[in-house]
């Protein structure tokens, strides 16, 4: 009886402890999601701050009015023609790299000695070189293969840096897959071709669409193979177009703030709409 009337007395401070800690967790959030979006915030206001009135105002709560007349400038330096680029710099990157990734991938998984546990350590060898350390081979390669200056120039060293990583989580993830499936598929007769296109690809979906994204990122963001690879504005992507616009724009904050905003938009868009797979994905492959 003692017993059981202590445990009673003891339950409202555990619930109220267990209050306190939400109540906390929930706070941090808040402050972190206060620190997150205060850049985010700053950049969209200021964006639509007349130059003007830029210095003399607070941009926090601007008072002077709305314009658009920065986003009209950023357009009229050829940010569509920026954009384009982007989007095929980072298509091209993204396909090429999750393509060979699941390609490695399911062989590495299904044969586990050999040559291909070598293979596998050479991808992984890849994720401890850092880009910086081989600017200087991939120009000179870039040169003798005459892409300087093109788009493919950026396309086929960006997916190459993605793909130790996109193998890494491929394979992890691929190695939960049950065997009895995959003999299933082989009894049934289904070759190599047929076991990727009707069992990998649709078990490992989540997988794919994370490293998917993640290499989307790094492609869209990266900028400095676009500054040593290219030198024309009719390959420059959006990081490089950011910062020469900058530079001509080096007083004009807002205008370049609408510029930030523009390149980072697509990104929020895709994070929204993408934002369980990428999670789904990151925790399948490694929480089994």
């Amino acid at each position: 009886m003692g017993g059981a009337r202590r445990a009673r007395l003891g339950r409202p401070f555990l619930l109220g402890g267990r209050t306190a800690r939400r109540v906390l967790g929930l706070l941090l959030a808040l402050l972190w999601l206060v620190f997150a979006a205060a850049p985010i915030y700053y950049m969209l206001i200021v964006s639509f701050e007349p130059q003007s009135s830029y210095l003399n105002s607070n941009p926090w709560f601007p008072t002077a009015g709305v314009t658009a007349a920065n986003y009209s400038a950023v357009f009229a330096s050829g940010f569509g023609r920026y954009l384009l680029n982007s989007v095929i710099t980072t298509l091209g990157t993204t396909v090429l790299a999750v393509t060979v990734s699941l390609l490695a991938a399911h062989v590495i998984v299904r044969r586990t000695r050999g040559i291909t546990a070598v293979i596998f350590r050479v991808f992984l060898v890849g994720l401890a070189v850092p880009i910086q350390a081989l600017i200087i081979p991939l120009y000179v390669e870039i040169l003798r293969l005459h892409l300087y200056n093109t788009l493919f120039a950026l396309i086929i060293p960006l997916a190459a840096f993605a793909i130790p990583l996109t193998v890494l989580i491929l394979v992890n993830f691929l190695r939960d897959v049950p065997r009895e499936l995959i003999d299933a598929v082989q009894i049934d007769g289904a070759g190599p071709v047929r076991q990727l296109t009707s069992l990998v690809i649709p078990v490992a979906k989540p997988a794919i669409t994370t490293v998917a994204i993640y290499d989307a990122l790094t492609a869209w963001n990266n900028f400095l193979f676009p500054l040593i690879f290219t030198q024309s504005s009719n390959v420059a992507v959006l990081p490089l177009a950011i910062f020469n616009f900058s530079g001509r724009y080096l007083i004009d904050i807002p205008a370049i703030m609408a510029a930030v905003f523009l390149s980072v938009a697509p990104l929020f868009v895709i994070y929204i709409g993408a934002r369980r797979q990428i999670i789904g994905g990151l925790t399948a492959g490694f929480s089994r």
